[in-house]
């Protein structure tokens, strides 16, 4: 199940089901089940007091994942930074949906155990994000 809340912004057209479709496809590649996943967005401000509260941090992201996993489905709460979005999109010359969906598969793929904190972690994450990417691709065509 995909739940999508707003904090203190508006993104229209957020498709709850197209989610759930994806992300249970790019679960099911890798031997796990959906969960339940709330997605979360906000902006900077918001996503900076989750940051400095929960995790100590005192800096900007697009992404904060808290993970309930289980053994066999993977759950959480995906707290996205529509600010940061919209200026990583502009910066890498993306769409704002292609981001979007870039960030959402990134805290997935956090959940799916994926980390990024190493060189050779992060290139693996692009990797997979990429693959991730192409599942939209594959079935819209």
């Amino acid at each position: 199940m995909i739940n999508i809340f707003f904090e203190d912004v508006e993104i229209p057209g957020l498709s709850p089901e197209f989610f759930y479709s994806w992300l249970s496809s790019v679960c099911q590649e890798e031997a796990k089940e959906l969960g339940e996943i709330n997605l979360i967005f906000c902006s900077d401000d918001y996503l900076l007091e989750v940051n400095k509260t929960y995790l100590s941090h005192d800096y900007y992201t697009d992404i904060i994942t808290f993970d309930y996993s289980d053994t066999g489905s993977i759950s959480g709460d995906l707290f996205i930074s529509k600010d940061r979005v919209t200026e990583n999109a502009h910066d890498c010359g993306a769409t704002f949906g292609d981001e979007l969906n870039r960030v959402v598969v990134h805290g997935v793929l956090h959940l799916l155990g994926y980390k990024d904190k190493s060189e050779s972690d992060e290139v693996l994450m692009r990797s997979k994000e990429n693959w991730a990417i192409g599942l939209i691709v594959s079935r819209e065509t």
